[in-house]
């Protein structure tokens, strides 16, 4: 309503101009009638370019909700990512990839600060497993926040160290600017792009 207003009242300022223009022109110079055409062509090219936008705008909003609402299923699910992960004394569920032929390989464990605080053996080709928050001596870590690295081991050489992906609980989807962002029980934000998978919290090894 209100772009509908502004738009008629800037085209009687518009003709207001148009009449005064004809009204002051030179008589032996007169504006040509193409001249005025193109102005009046210029100010309808304007006027659709607005409602456009407006058209536009109503429907972004209108997938946003729609979006939402979609979004609503992803709270209490959890989310495959590759972000760190807020540990609070609760088990980690780990999703790492060893290399296809390597006959070894190591669960790496760090904190916020970079430095390795546990290393452990892991099972070949395990789709999912638990990581416990204990450090290489046996004692319990802290909460906190840990990243994971898988290291893939083939007759004694490192092959290969990928990052681990971990599962996170999801307590909200929200629209930014940008796209989703996915908030997690920890406090971790994501983009929606970073989720790899999605599976229901009763979901375990």
């Amino acid at each position: 309503a209100a772009s509908g207003s502004a738009l008629s009242s800037d085209f009687e300022t518009f003709l207001k101009m148009l009449t005064t223009q004809m009204e002051n022109q030179v008589p032996l110079n007169p504006i040509e009638s193409a001249d005025f055409a193109v102005q009046l062509a210029t100010f309808s090219g304007v006027e659709q370019q607005v409602r456009t936008n407006d058209l536009l705008a109503d429907m972004i909003t209108g997938n946003g909700a729609s979006g939402l609402g979609q979004l609503a299923g992803w709270v209490g699910m959890e989310a495959r990512i590759g972000a760190q992960a807020e540990f609070s004394g609760a088990p980690i569920t780990l999703a790492p990839e060893s290399d296809p032929a390597s006959d070894a390989a190591f669960l790496i464990v760090r904190d916020t600060n970079g430095t390795e605080v546990s290393r452990e053996g892991l099972p070949l080709n395990a789709e999912t497993v638990l990581w416990g928050g204990v450090g290489s001596d046996g004692t319990p870590l802290e909460s906190g926040s840990y990243t994971f690295e898988i290291e893939s081991v083939n007759s004694g050489e490192v092959t290969s160290t990928k990052p681990v992906e971990h599962y996170a609980l999801i307590r909200e989807a929200r629209l930014v600017s940008d796209g989703v962002e996915i908030v997690f029980a920890g406090g971790a934000k994501v983009p929606s792009t970073d989720v790899r998978a999605l599976r229901s919290p009763q979901a375990q090894l």
